[in-house]
C-alpha cells in the first residue's frame, strides 16, 4: 500500500460519505452508553459528522493516519473471518484513538470501539457499493468510525465547561 496526498483525499470522501451507515451506529452507540450511564447524550446529524469528518482530515498528520487505518481495514479480509479477529479489532481501536484525538479521548474512543463493535451487523455495513463491502474489517471500519466521531464530538455534559480538576496556575 502507498499512501499519497490523493489517497488521503479519497479516503477522506469515502469516510464522509459512510455518514447514512456511521451517524446511525454513532448514535445507537450513545444511546446505549448513555443507558449505561444514567447520562442524556445529544444525537449526532449527518452534516455535523460530515464538519468533523473534514475537520480529523483537515490536519494532515492526523488524516494521513486516519486515511491508512481506513484503507486497512476497507481491504481486510480473512478467510472464515475468526482467525483475524485480532488484526482487524486492534486496527479498529487504534483507527477510533487516531479520530478522537489525545488521551484521555483516545482511550474512551478505544473502549467505545467495543461497545459499538459487537453491535454492528457485518452485513448491514455491506450496503455499501464498492471497494471493502463486505469485507471482514468493513464492520470494524464503520464501528471504529463511529466510535472515534461520538468520543471527539460534543454532547455528553461531563465534557462542557471547565474541568473541576484544572488546575489555574495563578492561585
Amino acid at each position: 500500500m502507498r499512501v499519497t496526498p490523493e489517497t488521503v483525499r479519497e479516503e477522506h470522501a469515502r469516510v464522509r460519505d459512510r455518514a447514512p451507515v456511521v451517524v446511525p451506529i454513532l448514535n445507537d452507540t450513545r444511546e446505549r452508553l448513555g443507558d449505561l450511564f444514567d447520562a442524556e447524550v445529544d444525537r449526532v446529524a449527518e452534516e455535523t459528522y460530515r464538519r468533523e469528518v473534514d475537520a480529523v482530515f483537515a490536519d494532515g498528520e492526523v488524516g494521513v493516519n486516519v486515511a491508512g487505518y481506513v484503507a486497512v481495514l476497507r481491504d481486510l479480509d480473512v478467510a472464515g473471518d475468526y482467525p483475524g479477529f485480532v488484526v482487524d479489532e486492534v486496527l479498529g481501536r487504534e483507527l477510533a484513538a487516531a479520530i478522537a484525538g489525545g488521551q484521555p479521548l483516545s482511550l474512551l474512543a478505544q473502549a467505545t470501539f467495543h461497545v459499538a463493535d459487537v453491535h454492528v451487523d457485518r452485513d448491514a455495513t455491506a450496503d455499501a457499493a464498492g471497494p471493502g463491502a463486505g469485507t471482514a474489517g468493513a464492520d470494524d471500519l464503520d464501528a471504529a468510525l463511529a466510535a472515534g466521531f461520538q468520543t471527539r464530538l460534543p454532547g455528553w455534559e461531563w465534557r462542557e465547561g471547565e474541568s473541576p480538576f484544572a488546575v489555574d496556575p495563578d492561585r
